[in-house]
C-alpha cells in the first residue's frame, strides 16, 4: 500500500509545480505587461508640445478610472519625440504627434532602420494661424485680409517653431507658401521670414507662449487651438491655406517645404498616435487610446479647439490592436 501511495504523491506534486511554472496569468507576448486592474503602472507617454492642455486633461481623466496607474508624459517637437524612441532608445509607451506622416516615416522601418510599428490612428486635426494680443505691433488694424503686410511691417517680431523638428515650423512655411499664391503676393514669404529670425525659433511653438505674452515677439505662428485654449487672439485664414480642410488636400500639395529632413508636402493636418512594438505597457497603452478615441477623450480635445474627424482614421485598420479596431475606420483614400 505505501508502495503505491508514494509514487502517486509524488506525481501530484509534480504536477502542481508544473502548474505553477507555466501559469502565466494575463501575461501577453511581446514585451507587453499584464493589464491586470491593480497592478501599479506607469504608462510612458511622448506628444507634441500642442497636445500638452489636452493630454494632461486626458490623463487627469484616465488615471481617475484606473488609479493603478500614473501617466508620465513629455512634450516636444514632434519630430524630436519621435526620434527620442527611435534614435536615443527611450522607452515609450505610446507616441501621438501633431503630423501624422511623422510616424510611418521614422517608425516604420524603412531605408533598413529598425521597425518600431506599422500603423497609425489620426484622431484630430487643427490649422495653423498667427497669435498676438494688444501690445502687438498693428494689432489695431490686422485683419484676416491685410495680415500679410501687417506681419512684414519695419519692427515687427515674429515668433515660430523649428521646421526641422516641429510640425507647425514647417506647416507654417507651407501656409505662406499657399498664401503668396492665394494673395498673389510673390515676397510674402521672405518678408515675413525677415521678421522671424532664428532668435526668434524654438523646438516647439510653445515654449515661445510666454514671449508673446510679456511683449517680447508680436505675433507667433501656432494653431487654433492653442490661440483658443491660452485666450490669445488669432487670425482666421482662409482653408486654402490653413491646411485645415481635407476638401484642398489637392492644392495644399502645392506646397513645398525643405528642411533638414527632405522637402516636405503640404497635406491637411491630423494628429496621429501609434504604440511602439516594444512598448512595456502595451495593452494599458490600448486602453489610454480607447479612452482618448472615445467620448469623454474626444469632448475634451474639442473643448480644447481642435478640430474633430467623423470616427478616428487607421492607415491600416487590419494592423491596429484588436481592442482598438471597432472605435476606427479606413483613412479616407482622396
Amino acid at each position: 500500500m505505501k508502495k503505491r501511495i508514494i509514487p502517486l504523491l509524488l506525481i501530484a506534486i509534480l504536477t502542481v509545480l508544473t502548474g505553477c511554472g507555466t501559469s502565466s496569468g494575463n501575461s501577453t507576448t511581446g514585451g507587453t505587461s499584464s493589464s491586470t486592474p491593480d497592478k501599479k503602472v506607469t504608462l510612458n507617454i511622448l506628444a507634441a508640445g500642442t497636445l500638452t492642455v489636452p493630454f494632461k486633461q486626458v490623463d487627469e481623466a484616465f488615471q481617475k478610472k484606473y488609479p493603478n496607474v500614473t501617466v508620465h508624459p513629455q512634450f516636444g517637437g514632434s519630430v524630436k519625440m519621435v526620434k527620442q524612441v527611435t534614435d536615443l532608445k527611450q522607452p515609450a509607451d505610446l507616441v501621438a504627434v501633431a503630423d501624422y506622416t511623422v510616424i510611418p516615416k521614422y517608425m516604420f522601418g524603412s531605408n533598413g532602420q529598425q521597425k518600431y510599428t506599422d500603423w497609425y490612428v489620426g484622431f484630430a486635426s487643427n490649422e495653423i494661424t498667427f497669435v498676438y494680443t494688444n501690445q502687438s505691433k498693428g494689432h489695431d488694424k490686422i485683419t484676416p485680409d491685410n495680415w500679410y503686410q501687417v506681419l512684414a511691417e519695419k519692427g515687427v517680431q515674429i515668433g515660430r517653431s523649428n521646421p526641422d523638428t516641429d510640425p507647425s515650423g514647417y506647416q507654417t512655411l507651407q501656409m505662406l507658401n499657399l498664401a503668396e499664391k492665394y494673395y498673389k503676393a510673390p515676397d510674402l514669404t521672405k518678408n515675413i521670414l525677415a521678421n522671424a529670425p532664428a532668435t526668434n525659433i524654438r523646438d516647439t511653438e510653445t515654449e515661445l507662449l510666454s514671449a508673446l505674452q510679456a511683449g517680447q515677439i508680436d505675433y507667433l505662428a501656432i494653431y487654433k487651438s492653442d490661440a483658443l485654449q491660452h485666450g490669445l487672439k488669432y487670425l482666421q485664414l482662409p482653408a486654402q491655406i490653413n491646411l485645415s480642410d481635407p476638401k484642398y488636400a489637392d492644392s495644399y500639395k502645392e506646397a513645398n517645404v525643405q528642411t533638414k529632413n527632405g522637402n516636405l508636402t503640404g497635406m491637411p493636418i491630423v494628429y496621429a498616435l501609434t504604440i511602439p512594438n516594444n512598448a512595456a505597457n502595451a495593452d494599458w497603452a490600448q486602453k489610454y487610446a480607447a479612452f482618448l478615441f472615445g467620448p469623454e477623450g474626444q469632448a475634451i480635445f474639442q473643448k480644447d479647439g481642435f478640430g474633430m474627424l467623423p470616427k478616428p482614421y487607421a492607415n491600416d485598420v487590419s494592423k491596429v490592436p484588436s481592442s482598438l479596431s471597432s472605435l476606427v475606420s479606413s483613412w479616407p483614400q482622396k
